[in-house]
């Protein structure tokens, strides 16, 4: 089959859910099917550039949006990108977020008569109070998304929280649970050692955040909690990996905390040999994030054997049950901290059962998405 997967972001920014269309991408042409990877241009990479993958890529014309890694994407006024779509003959077409692509989706949808599937995210309220302030304009723009999901032929979410969440939109409709993969592997004690030599990480505990350096994700929470920790006299470094558009807030943070000697920064990190080398030397993975919904960075975390430590009764911490397969905290810089020192008591042990129970491989979620878009085609020419 062709599909065509849409979404708001493409290198060299990339977040949670472009990873997450990528990996749709990667693996479903394993699969012998052909996806494209269709998205705003961004800038740093030539237009028609494929990607570094072996799947297509089709890129449409964008504005740079200030402040922000994100561009506005302007397909309809994009005629080469537009020539490239009209010869492409989709079978299925799939958004992965409600607005400027989930648009040029569902109008190829309606013209072709094809299904139009779409996959819930992000917490869309929070991140428009967020950027407004303003719970009038948040509210407002739900109404929106939940408008376009109404118009689709199936919807999906990664877990039963994130549909609860959709619920709490006002959403309606039926539900599929189509949840996220990870790319297993296996990293070795040699890739811990050259993480440990290449960040200076010393022969202490290691505790490890991989993601957008925003203050979103509790990051300045996870801060005032190394602080503390740090009054105990442990000996440890905490590694925050990523990028975004508080960096370096965080690191003037760090130093008025005083904990700026415990802390490393490296950056975004893309060669996944070195990631992968961080995650095995970090005795825990601490993730405290409210606003995610079914982090790919605890899964893969999960895959190395190192246990994520989580809100309790977040969309996050969906599948996790404290002391058995992570760890579980409650929303306070003092309680993430004692919840540090607690998991390091039996980190090991957990970070096993977290490699059992947690990492599905993206195979397998492939399988499922190809059977769920075919069931989703053939109902579509019944109905046509």
């Amino acid at each position: 089959m062709v599909i065509g997967e849409f979404s708001e972001s493409y290198p060299p920014h990339i977040d949670g859910v472009g990873m997450v269309v990528r990996s749709y991408c990667e693996e479903l042409s394993k699969a012998g099917e052909l996806c494209y990877y269709i998205a705003p241009k961004n800038a740093g990479r030539q237009y028609r550039n494929a990607a570094p993958e072996s799947f297509p890529v089709i890129k449409y014309a964008s504005l740079p949006i200030p402040n922000e890694a994100y561009s506005v994407g302007l397909p309809a006024f994009d005629l080469t990108f537009q020539y490239d779509l009209s010869q492409i003959p989709f079978d299925i077409v799939h958004a992965h977020t409600p607005f400027v692509s989930a648009i040029e989706a569902q109008r190829i949808a309606r013209e072709r008569h094809i299904p139009l599937v779409a996959t819930l995210h992000s917490k869309y309220y929070d991140d428009i109070l967020v950027k407004t302030h303003s719970e009038m304009i948040a509210a407002a723009v739900v109404q929106r998304v939940v408008q376009f999901f109404n118009k689709c032929d199936e919807v999906w979410t990664v877990n039963d929280a994130t549909a609860e969440v959709l619920r709490g939109y006002g959403y309606k409709g039926e539900i599929v649970i189509m949840p996220n993969g990870t790319n297993l592997w296996y990293p070795t004690e040699d890739d811990a050692k050259k993480a440990e030599a290449q960040f200076g990480l010393g022969t202490g505990n290691v505790f490890l955040f991989v993601g957008q350096q925003n203050f979103k994700k509790n990051t300045d929470s996870i801060l005032k909690a190394a602080a503390l920790y740090k009054a105990t006299g442990a000996d440890f470094r905490f590694v925050f990996a990523g990028q975004g558009p508080d960096a370096e807030k965080m690191r003037a943070l760090a130093a008025e905390l005083g904990i700026r000697d415990v802390t490393v920064f490296p950056g975004h990190i893309a060669d996944r040999e070195v990631l992968k080398g961080l995650y095995a030397r970090a005795d825990l993975f601490v993730f405290p994030s409210l606003y995610d919904n079914a982090p790919m960075v605890v899964r893969e975390a999960a895959a190395a054997g190192t246990p994520s430590l989580l809100i309790r009764g977040s969309c996050a911490a969906d599948g996790v049950t404290d002391g058995e397969n992570g760890f579980l905290c409650d929303n306070t810089p003092e309680d993430i901290a004692a919840g540090m020192a607690r998991a390091l008591k039996t980190a090991k042990a957990v970070g096993e059962r977290a490699r059992e129970t947690i990492p599905i491989p993206w195979s397998g979620i492939a399988k499922q998405v190809v059977e769920r878009y075919s069931l989703l085609i053939e109902r579509k020419k019944r109905e046509n």
